[in-house]
């Protein structure tokens, strides 16, 4: 295969899990995480609501952002092989992409760079908390769920994270930044409609799996609605024949489903786009129960010295 940095177009993964003492760590954390959940389950209804969108697990089976008709793309993995599928172990993102500003374009390409040479680690590889719109671009499966004062709850399956969405508020006028940002939801009609901002970032932080960079000022609006079923698998089966499947949940697909679910995710940083950025996600959904998967216990070193270790204070909270 020819090196893709130099002939680009003009235009996860986890070992055996830790043994002894940690056992009984994971079973600490498993036990809050399911706490958490139950807690928002008590708030919802058995099946899913009328709205269509809510208390229904949604999955795929890819990751990355397909491309709206028009506009702007998403950046694509130029590593390829010979039948032009994206090769996932080496994740090398295009550079060249007009979307790009300068500073972006050269961190991308040092990234591909790492991939090819083994690879770089993300917030997710880490066991850090993983914020939007990176959310968007790795997760496989997840519920929206209600709870009783009408907010919502995202819950994430891969990554056992709970993300709140405070409902008809507004950001606070002086907001500190945070791990995932400050995330409120309205209803347009039968679209779902969330706006984020305040994102934290550090140096695993980053918008797609190319480690494409993103500053304080992102600004991500995500707008799920139903779309037809029909159009949805075929979606779904049209970008994983490009981008390839990579390990979700293929077999838990309802194809039989009259609906599915698009996501457009717009996202907005003058230091990473030269405009604003429109991705899309669609999702069908799934018939198999939650998985079990605690990221602390499960580290892994794709490449030497990737793994650095958990999160730690340097000094206590209270």
């Amino acid at each position: 295969m020819k090196n893709p940095l130099i002939t680009a177009p003009p235009s996860g993964r986890y070992s055996q899990s830790t043994r002894g003492k940690r056992r009984m760590g994971s079973m600490k954390r498993q036990a809050v995480f399911l706490s958490i959940v139950a807690t928002v389950i008590l708030a919802v209804p058995a099946l899913a609501d009328s709205d269509g969108i809510t208390g229904i697990e949604w999955g795929r089976n890819s990751k990355d952002f397909d491309a709206m008709p028009s506009g702007p793309k998403p950046l694509r993995n130029i590593n390829r092989d010979e039948k032009d599928v994206a090769d996932d172990h080496a994740l090398v993102g295009d550079y060249h992409n007009p979307i790009l500003t300068p500073y972006a374009a050269a961190i991308v390409k040092q990234k591909g760079e790492q991939a090819l040479a083994g690879g770089f680690p993300n917030s997710r590889d880490q066991c850090r908390p993983v914020a939007p719109p990176f959310t968007f671009a790795i997760q496989f499966d997840f519920q929206i769920l209600k709870k009783k004062n009408g907010d919502l709850a995202f819950v994430y399956h891969d990554n056992n994270e709970v993300r709140d969405i405070r409902m008809n508020g507004a950001h606070p006028a002086k907001l500190a930044s945070s791990p995932r940002g400050d995330s409120i939801g309205h209803w347009e009609g039968g679209t779902l409609v969330i706006d984020t901002i305040g994102v934290q970032v550090d140096e695993f932080t980053a918008v797609d799996r190319f480690g494409t960079p993103q500053s304080e000022a992102m600004h991500v609006v995500e707008r799920y609605r139903l779309i037809d079923g029909a159009q949805a698998r075929a979606d779904v089966a049209r970008y994983e024949k490009s981008e390839g499947t990579i390990g979700g949940r293929v077999d838990g697909y309802d194809r039989t489903a009259k609906k599915g679910l698009r996501l457009e995710v717009t996202m907005e940083d003058p230091k990473v786009f030269t405009q604003p950025l429109t991705g899309v996600v669609n999702y069908l959904p799934l018939r198999t129960g939650w998985r079990e998967y605690i990221c602390a216990d499960n580290p892994v070193e794709h490449y030497k010295g990737e793994w650095i270790g958990l999160p730690t204070a340097a000094r206590p909270d209270f």
